[in-house]
């Protein structure tokens, strides 16, 4: 399918997806000051309307959802029985529906899992076809006007990298998404070709999906497809922050988020990668991370920055240090130096303090005088 907006000038599209609009890092500057949109096509919504929706979300799922207002923003992951991730979403309620924002290629299966998983509850799940995400600084920015068939405006508010009611951060010290400002706002096909005519017409200005990707990778952020794999748990990529709800009782794979997050440490850990910038060329996803004693990771995601340069994330063994290591690609190996997001203490050391532990003798004898 084309994208909406590939007649505005110097648009460049892949797959149905505005990549950008011949300058990317431009495009960057002009999101953060709030001066541009970015159509996300590759965003799609799933509603889920009914009475039970919002207890029955709150059942299946990491986040407390079960109180969220009309307006309220929240994530929320969907974990296999062994607490690892197959679904990441948005959600927004406007006092009828709840609307799901997800990676549009994970679309139609969570469509088909929530419609499983209905059983006797009063809801109606559908893929909504007729709506398009918008994401900015603010919902204001070249005056969108928001989908609100309940009359609750549907702006989605990025959480990230807040920590929600219930979560838990594991990054330490000054994090760079502090000040990261990001809405996504779901609007009908008229007020997505109102946008595409005013950007054609240079009224209004448009970044693409590259420097959308690059601020999010910068603030850290994981991507609900780049950063998930059959193995991945919400622990190794600071998911706890903003997606999951350690106290509110059960749902599938609590257990195992309770016990890596109480007794034990994730496999793997999230880490920036800053990238040798002598080749223009970006070595793609799926580059295997190598350090000095050999492979630790794969890069997941990576960008050029209009600060930061080429810079990306990277799942690598948690044992992995910070410092430099090797990105290989088909043309060869790439120089990258390596930063902690997610210590690799997270979990038990991180979350119970530890006392020193004595021998049953110790423990038995008496002070001494």
């Amino acid at each position: 399918m084309a994208s909406a907006f590939e007649r505005v000038p110097g648009a460049v599209a892949e797959g149905g997806i505005l990549m950008h609009l011949g300058n990317p890092l431009a495009e960057q500057r002009r999101l953060l000051r709030g001066d541009a949109v970015a159509p996300l096509e590759n965003r799609a919504v799933v509603s889920v309307a009914g009475p039970d929706r919002l207890a029955w979300l709150d059942s299946i799922t990491s986040q407390a959802v079960a109180g969220l207002m009309p307006g309220e923003s929240s994530e929320l992951l969907i974990l296999d029985p062994n607490g690892h991730i197959e679904h990441a979403a948005g959600i927004v309620d406007d006092g009828e529906t709840a609307w799901l924002l997800v990676d549009a290629a994970d679309a139609e299966q969570l469509t088909a899992w929530l419609t499983k998983m209905r059983f006797r509850m009063r809801v109606e799940i559908q893929l909504v076809g007729d709506v398009v995400v918008i994401g900015a600084v603010s919902p204001d920015a070249a005056g969108l006007t928001a989908f609100s068939p309940a009359g609750v405006p549907l702006v989605w508010r990025d959480p990230w990298p807040g920590v929600t009611a219930g979560g838990h951060a594991y990054a330490v010290g000054e994090h760079p998404g502090q000040a990261r400002d990001w809405v996504e706002v779901i609007v009908d096909a008229s007020e997505r070709d109102r946008i595409a005519q005013a950007a054609a017409a240079g009224e209004v200005s448009l970044a693409g999906a590259l420097a959308v990707d690059a601020l999010r990778i910068a603030a850290w952020r994981p991507s609900w497809s780049r950063e998930v794999d059959e193995r991945s748990l919400p622990h190794e990529v600071d998911w706890l922050r903003t997606a999951v709800h350690l106290t509110k009782g059960c749902y599938r794979g609590q257990e195992t988020v309770a016990k890596v997050h109480n007794l034990g440490h994730p496999p793997r850990r999230l880490m920036a990668v800053h990238l040798d910038g002598a080749d223009s060329i970006l070595p793609p996803p799926g580059s295997k991370v190598h350090i000095a004693s050999g492979e630790v990771g794969v890069l997941t995601s990576v960008a050029l920055h209009v600060d930061d340069g080429p810079i990306g994330l990277a799942l690598v063994r948690r044992t992995t240090p910070d410092g430099d290591a090797t990105v290989q690609t088909a043309e060869g190996a790439v120089a990258a130096r390596l930063e902690t997001i997610v210590p690799p203490e997270a979990g038990a050391a991180a979350s119970v303090p530890r006392l020193p532990r004595l021998s049953r003798r110790a423990a038995a004898s008496p002070p001494s005088p």
